[in-house]
């Protein structure tokens, strides 16, 4: 395929370090449970399933972009999608979220883990769907989740609120870890090159639980790995590398490659920004829960957040500045406050 040529999208002119027509902005989560046309198509489909169906995948990508005026669209999936598409048994239980058939347990296991050998022709279609409606301007970003998060769930064989058995494994049996994020990495990586191939602008690379580890455990454990998937679309589309409660690792993280750098709504972005190993653009940061708290609190909070990426640039550690939350749109998120907040995002200086 050829990739669309779009020289005025701001997200793509932001994280390329020029300087865009108006702050772009998107939202993790913006395709989801916050919107009633997102309940009304998902009805009776399960979560995967319709990760699967790339006309339904193409419609919920598109929902926020024409509801909200997003200048991104983000691939509706989910992280563990290459996993199933590998084979392995996994579902996504609804309250609680991936759940595997059968936890990794020993090398055995690892050895015996699907590893994913073919384009995934059902997100394919789906991605070119998006890109015939999507305008000019508007940038399409696919994601997948980093090896150390898939780990996680694969060996404590669904969410963990203390992640114990991967840092057992991490630390007790660490030729076990190093194999399962080895085996792990080309099943990422085959997925990403199925979304690459398709004609994605932008892509994420999505830490959900790195925040869990320190920063010597995530540099021996985790970062040779996500250095290895980002480097798989080097010079072909801007990265974006995002964790959750990694304000300790922001450095660490920002040595994996990516041109942006995404941060959650814990550190100020001025903050962020001094951390990182080389000025990056920065992505981010309004807390979710704002959205509930009013218009006039959400204005001041975007201000707030402009001045400090502005901050950054200014004094040279940051490169630009795309707007996002700091983590998800929350589910039970007004739709109508998510629509003012990117409206007043695009209109103040």
């Amino acid at each position: 395929m050829t990739r669309r040529e779009l020289v005025n999208a701001p997200l793509l002119q932001a994280a390329n370090g020029q300087t865009p027509s108006r702050t772009p902005v998107w939202f993790m989560r913006q395709a989801g449970r916050s919107l009633p046309e997102y309940l009304k198509v998902r009805e009776g489909i399960p979560m995967l399933d319709s990760c699967f169906m790339p006309e339904l995948l193409a419609e919920i990508t598109m929902q926020p972009v024409r509801r909200h005026d997003m200048d991104g669209a983000i691939l509706f999936s989910d992280i563990v999608v290459p996993l199933k598409a590998a084979g392995v048994g996994v579902e996504i239980v609804p309250g609680r979220g991936p759940v595997m058939d059968q936890a990794i347990t020993s090398r055995a296991d690892v050895d015996n883990l699907p590893i994913l050998d073919h384009h995934v022709e059902e997100v394919a279609k789906g991605i070119e769907i998006i890109l015939g409606e999507l305008k000019d301007t508007q940038a399409l970003i696919g994601f997948v989740g980093a090896p150390f998060t898939l780990a996680s769930y694969l060996v404590e064989g669904g969410p963990s609120k203390n992640h114990e058995k991967t840092k057992a494994m991490m630390h007790g049996d660490p030729e076990t870890w190093h194999a399962l994020m080895r085996r792990l990495v080309p099943t990422i990586t085959t997925f990403l090159r199925t979304q690459v191939e398709a004609g994605i602008d932008a892509m994420q690379l999505f830490d959900s639980w790195a925040g869990f580890l320190t920063e010597a455990d995530y540099r021996e454990h985790v970062l040779p790995y996500s250095v290895e998937i980002l480097e798989t679309v080097a010079g072909e589309i801007p990265r974006i590398h995002f964790g959750v409660a990694t304000g300790e690792l922001l450095g660490a993280m920002s040595e994996a490659g990516s041109e942006v750098m995404g941060v959650d709504w814990r550190v100020p972005l001025d903050v962020a920004a001094k951390r990182f190993a080389s000025p990056r653009v920065l992505q981010g940061n309004l807390d979710p829960a704002m959205l509930f708290a009013g218009t006039e609190v959400v204005r001041e909070e975007i201000t707030r957040i402009k001045a400090e990426a502005a901050r950054a640039v200014e004094a040279g550690d940051a490169t630009g500045h795309i707007f996002n939350l700091g983590h998800g749109v929350l589910p039970t998120t007004d739709a109508d406050a998510i629509t003012e907040a990117v409206r007043i995002i695009h209109e103040e200086a």
